[in-house]
């Protein structure tokens, strides 16, 4: 399968590699389109692919094409690519704030597929969701669940208004957790706890609670209750965060960034029609 890749960023590098590993193409068939001379010398250190400076007729008439470019560096890309692409060719888009509409109307292309992965897709663990164009067919779909499943899970929905939700809960979940997990580390530093140890108790508790969410049969409620025991020292901790809303500031910060992402399509869909 022909695969061209335009914005060799950290995503873009992560579908190239995870396409060789899982052999989804091959190098001579896995174009990485560069930004300039300095970024191809990079990307050719790298040995993932062959590299191009310019989106040239193998990458326009490729199987399959990804952009994965920064937001504002669509309507410069779009500009090139508008009109050139291959008809048949499968555009996955993992642009945040890019909606549907205007990746076709701005690439002039019909079989376009809107995704967002997480960081986690890195080490292949992520979760990726994504939503196809009207003209996407069965076919397109197979390869998009093939493509985007080497790099954790993937799946489709049908409401678009969704994938603002979506980065919202996947795309900008990783960063919650990180905090939570820094937190009760920092914590437990004030505690006496040195670094090293510190980590390894947070981590591995994690980890392990984890592992009882995806095996256990019972409900989380359940499972807290469990841990919980009336009196005891975890539900002292959660008089605290009841006390302090801790549930409600926690939901208004989601809630807050899925309204960012909102605003960022809004601003993405005004750029596009100046």
């Amino acid at each position: 399968m022909k695969i061209a890749i335009i914005g060799c960023g950290n995503m873009g590098l992560t579908y190239a590699r995870s396409f060789i590993q899982y052999h989804k193409s091959s190098k001579n068939d896995l174009y990485l389109v560069a930004k300039n001379e300095e970024h191809a010398k990079r990307l050719e250190e790298l040995n993932l692919g062959t590299v191009v400076i310019n989106p040239n007729n193998d990458v326009l008439n490729s199987d399959v094409l990804i952009l994965a470019v920064k937001p504002q560096d669509f309507l410069s890309v779009a500009n090139i690519l508008s009109s050139k692409i291959n008809k048949e060719t499968l555009v996955i888009s993992i642009l945040a704030g890019i909606k549907l509409e205007l990746l076709c109307k701005t690439l002039n292309h019909d079989i376009v597929v809107r995704a967002m992965p997480n960081m986690p897709a890195q080490y292949g663990m992520g979760i990726t969701v994504y939503i196809p164009s009207e003209k996407t067919t069965i076919h397109h779909l197979s390869t998009v669940e093939n493509l985007l499943s080497t790099t954790g899970r993937a799946f489709m929905i049908e409401d678009e208004n969704l994938m603002d939700g979506v980065t919202a809960l996947s795309g900008s979940g990783p960063a919650y957790f990180y905090y939570i997990v820094m937190t009760m580390i920092d914590t437990a530093k004030k505690m006496g706890f040195d670094e090293s140890l510190a980590s390894l108790l947070v981590k591995h508790t994690m980890h392990g609670a984890f592992h009882v969410i995806n095996n256990s049969d019972s409900d989380l409620e359940t499972l807290i209750k469990k841990v919980a025991s009336k009196g005891g020292t975890t539900e002292a901790a959660f008089e605290v965060l009841k006390k302090n809303n801790f549930a409600e500031i926690f939901s208004q910060a989601i809630l807050r960034a899925e309204e960012r992402s909102k605003e960022l399509s809004h601003l993405n869909g005004l750029q596009q029609k100046g």
